[in-house]
C-alpha cells in the first residue's frame, strides 16, 4: 500500500468511526476503490487494525470519565462502602462489551469472508437508516448519565453486534439502541464511545497478532502504522465536533447521507463500475 493510500484511508475511518454512518462500510467502499480485493486476508487487517487509532483517540478524549470510572470500579471492588455511581457505570460497560466479543469470536470467519461485500454495505446502509428514524422519532430522552444500569448497557451492547455487519454503523446502532431506552442523545453517544473502546482495541489486537506477517508482506507496516496514526488525529477532531452536534441536533442529516450513499453504491455495482468484493 502506498503510504497515499494510508493516510486517505486513515483520514477516512478518524471521520467515519465515530459518526453514525459506518467507518467499515466506508472504509470498505474506499478499499475497493482503491483497487483491493476486499476478501484479501491483508485488507481484512488493515480495516480493523486502522481502527485502534481512531480508538485511542477516544481513549485519550475521555480519559478523565475513563480514570474516573476505572478508579470508582476498582474501589468498588476493594470496599463496598464505596460503590459509586461511576462504579455501577463500570460494571456496566464491561457487562455491555460481552455480546460483541462473544459475537465477533464465534462468527470470525463469516465477518471477514461473507460479509466483506458492498451489498452488505448498501443493506446496512440503507436498512439501518430506517432504525435510525424511529430512534429519533420515538426516544424520549429522559434518562441521563447517572440512570444508566447494566441492563441499558446489554441492551445497547447486544445490539451492537449487528454493527459486524458493514454499513450499519457501531455508533448508529448503539445510539439509536440508547434512544429506544430513552437515554437523552449525549449520553447515548458517550456510552458509545466506552462500548466501543474495548471492542475495538481487542479486534485490533487480535487482527495484529494474528495477521502480522500478512499486513506486512501485503501492505507494510510502515503503511499501516500511518493510517493509525492519521486516525488518531482525525478521530479526536471528529469527537469534539460530534458531541457538538448531537447536543442540538437529530440524525435527520446522517439518515440523508446514509441512504443516498447505499444507492449511488447500488446503481454504481448494477451498471458494473465496480463488483460487489
Amino acid at each position: 500500500m502506498h503510504w497515499v493510500e494510508a493516510i486517505l484511508l486513515g483520514v477516512v475511518e478518524g471521520v467515519t468511526e465515530f459518526l453514525p454512518v459506518s467507518s467499515t462500510g466506508h472504509l470498505t467502499i474506499v478499499e475497493k476503490l482503491l483497487g483491493y480485493r476486499l476478501d484479501d486476508p491483508g485488507i481484512v487487517a488493515f480495516t480493523a487494525i486502522v481502527q485502534i487509532g481512531a480508538i485511542f483517540a477516544a481513549v485519550w478524549y475521555f480519559r478523565g470519565d475513563i480514570w474516573r470510572v476505572a478508579t470508582a470500579w476498582i474501589k468498588g471492588i476493594l470496599g463496598g462502602d464505596r460503590r459509586n455511581t461511576d462504579y455501577k457505570l463500570g460494571w456496566a460497560v464491561i457487562v455491555g462489551s460481552l455480546p460483541i466479543a462473544t459475537v465477533g469470536l464465534l462468527f470470525k470467519d463469516q465477518i471477514e469472508t461473507t460479509l466483506r461485500s458492498l451489498w452488505f454495505v448498501v443493506a446496512g446502509l440503507i436498512g439501518w437508516s430506517v432504525v435510525m428514524w424511529l430512534a429519533d422519532y420515538y426516544g424520549k430522552q429522559t434518562r441521563q448519565e447517572k440512570d444508566v444500569s447494566w441492563r441499558d448497557t446489554l441492551a445497547i451492547g447486544i445490539v451492537q453486534c449487528l454493527s459486524l455487519i458493514p454499513g450499519v454503523s457501531r455508533s448508529g446502532a448503539t445510539i439509536s439502541a440508547g434512544l429506544f431506552r430513552n437515554i437523552d442523545r449525549v449520553t447515548a453517544t458517550k456510552l458509545s464511545f466506552f462500548l466501543g473502546i474495548p471492542a475495538l482495541l481487542a479486534a485490533g489486537a487480535l487482527q495484529s497478532i494474528t495477521q502480522f506477517d500478512n499486513v506486512g508482506e501485503t501492505i507494510g507496516w510502515t503503511p499501516m502504522i500511518i493510517g493509525v496514526l492519521t486516525a488518531f488525529v482525525v478521530g479526536y477532531a471528529s469527537i469534539a465536533w460530534l458531541l457538538k452536534f448531537v447536543a442540538k441536533h437529530d440524525f435527520k442529516a446522517f439518515i440523508v447521507y446514509r441512504v443516498v450513499l447505499g444507492v449511488v453504491i447500488s446503481v454504481l455495482i448494477l451498471t458494473n463500475v465496480v463488483e460487489a468484493v
